[in-house]
């Protein structure tokens, strides 16, 4: 006999607000915290992290280490990876769990999804941000907006608009009928490859299908498995289901492989490179055939992210603004500044100054130094491809201003780099580059129309942009111009820091499906809507009054 749970009232979720992020100020209490926290953790080093299937840890003796990048003889752990026996049965496991955590009623999901943030936002706060700077290389600001603040705002605003998903019902009844929509979980198992770069998105991928009902495989970065590791366990904590959301590290190819081979694959949730998202497009679409249902495919991928500066920009503004865009985390973040246009008279007239002047000013160093800004790249064929494509700029005719260097013996460090081409077509205005390069074209004032076009055409990406101006009617011209050129634009503000629930994140083109993080959009692409019409009143006839004569 089946058991069913009854609801007793209609429950709202408590008021949601973003997560306050802490400033980690000399003699603070959250700098004492996170220094206890990273002083015990590096102590610690290195931690041992094995698969979870069906809430069991899986040690398979196939171990593979993930590297400090800022001191790379070290590693902060060593993990297990899923072989094809550890994928099978986190697949079987996941279909196993579905129809029980689907039938959860939505408040008690809820409930385990505001937990999980308040664990976050609290005791396991400083150890995520340990992590996260360690194996990550962010400093402690970087940490606190990704790992403590986002990843809290993800889960609780994830659940109001789950509320707000469910609210959605037919606006009009026939009479003696009831029309009502429900959202089914998809039928199957979601697939979800969170990045290396954001902590907060290795919680989100996994995370907001298993909100409305979906079971998960869930395949971290190489670059990000302990501190996803964290997070699961926090998830684990806050009361999710063995099964719900199986932890399988591993080889990415491999694991990946084989799920999406899978006849009940039903969804990937992808955050990482372009390249790596269109194979994955062509190996679903040739596996067509044999899945029970068409699959979903949402990915955010990469960017080529501009800013503008207009001749009546605020110049001090557009400076200090570039200096964060570009370079914060090392330039590591898909949102990151790396194409700059400049009005002739903006450049001539203080801004090449005082940008060059705060970018030789920036300190680079281990992020565990809380004086630096700028910390290590995230790994070896990072480093090697950041510094290649500095030198391709300079082969082809570009100036390198300032910086332009990088120092591998000891950390994966890259001095943040400026580069003037006076070819706006050039390598480094049109490929992603992830890192700190900042490219730079000066246009004449003259041309402010025609360099719309050529921001629009130059790269295949669209994800975000910025224009700073002062004057109304030009910003107006430059976001029609741009229309389809970024899926976020600001205003006299930088192309990066987008936030929950202020604005949704996603973009177009060659940036991914741009399906908003951050926003009640996302969850859409996780159900399986089913109407239901239900009558009161019986026919007596199955003639209609037109068949009568």
């Amino acid at each position: 006999m089946a058991f069913y749970t009854p609801q007793l009232a209609s429950f709202k979720v408590p008021a949601i607000d973003n997560e306050p992020m802490r400033s980690y100020a000399p003699g603070s209490v959250e700098r004492k915290g996170l220094v206890e926290a990273l002083a015990q953790m590096e102590k610690e080093l290195p931690f041992e992290v094995p698969c979870i299937v069906n809430g069991k840890e899986v040690k398979t003796g196939k171990l593979a280490k993930q590297p400090l990048p800022a001191d790379h003889a070290k590693h902060l752990c060593t993990y297990h990876e899923a072989d094809q026996a550890t994928v099978a049965a986190a697949i079987d496991g996941a279909l196993a769990a579905k129809k029980e955590w689907e039938s959860l009623p939505w408040n008690d999901r809820a409930a385990i999804f505001l937990k999980a943030a308040d664990l976050v936002s609290g005791k396991y706060r400083y150890k995520l941000l340990a992590a996260t700077i360690l194996g990550q290389g962010k400093n402690a600001w970087q940490a606190e907006i990704d790992a403590a603040a986002e990843l809290s705002d993800f889960l609780r605003f994830g659940v109001k608009y789950v509320e707000e998903l469910y609210s959605q019902q037919p606006v009009k009844n026939a009479a003696g009928a009831w029309n009502r929509i429900e959202y089914r979980a998809l039928e199957g198992f979601v697939l979800a490859v969170s990045p290396f770069n954001f902590t907060a998105i290795g919680g989100n991928l996994p995370g907001t299908p298993a909100l409305v009902g979906n079971t998960v495989v869930w395949k971290p970065s190489p670059a990000a498995t302990y501190s996803n590791y964290l997070v699961y366990k926090v998830f684990e904590e806050a009361g999710v289901p063995p099964g719900v959301i199986q932890f399988v590290p591993g080889v990415p190819e491999e694991v990946v492989g084989q799920a999406i081979a899978s006849p009940d694959f039903a969804a990937l949730h992808f955050t990482g490179s372009t390249l790596v998202f269109k194979k994955l497009w062509k190996d679903i679409a040739q596996n067509l055939d044999i899945y029970k249902s068409y699959p979903r495919i949402v990915g955010e991928t990469g960017g080529k992210n501009f800013h503008l500066v207009h001749p009546s920009a605020e110049i001090r503004n557009a400076v200090t603004q570039t200096v964060r865009g570009a370079f914060e985390y090392q330039g590591q973040k898909c949102s990151a500044l790396s194409r700059l246009y400049v009005a002739s008279s903006v450049w001539n007239n203080g801004f090449k100054e005082q940008l060059l002047g705060e970018v030789a000013s920036l300190k680079v160093g281990p992020p565990t130094d809380f004086q630096n800004f700028i910390g290590p790249v995230i790994g070896r064929p990072a480093f090697d491809k950041i510094i290649s494509y500095i030198k391709k700029a300079k082969d082809a005719g570009g100036e390198i201003l300032v910086g332009g260097s990088g120092d591998d013996s000891k950390g994966f460090f890259v001095q943040p780099t400026v580069i003037l081409t006076k070819d706006p077509k050039s390598v480094t205005m049109v490929e992603e580059i992830f890192g700190p390069v900042l490219t730079v074209y000066v246009y004449e004032d003259a041309d402010f129309e025609k360099t719309l076009e050529l921001i629009d055409t130059t790269s295949p990406y669209a994800l975000t942009g910025a224009i700073f101006s002062t004057d109304r009617k030009a910003l107006l011209q430059a976001t029609n111009g741009l229309r389809n050129a970024a899926g976020n634009v600001y205003y006299n503000e930088k192309c990066t820091g987008a936030v929950v629930g202020q604005q949704p994140f996603g973009g177009a083109r060659a940036s991914g499906t741009n399906d908003k993080a951050g926003s009640i959009s996302i969850f859409y692409r996780f159900v399986s809507a089913r109407s239901i019409k239900e009558n009161f009143v019986g026919l007596e006839d199955y003639l209609y009054p037109s068949n009568l004569v």
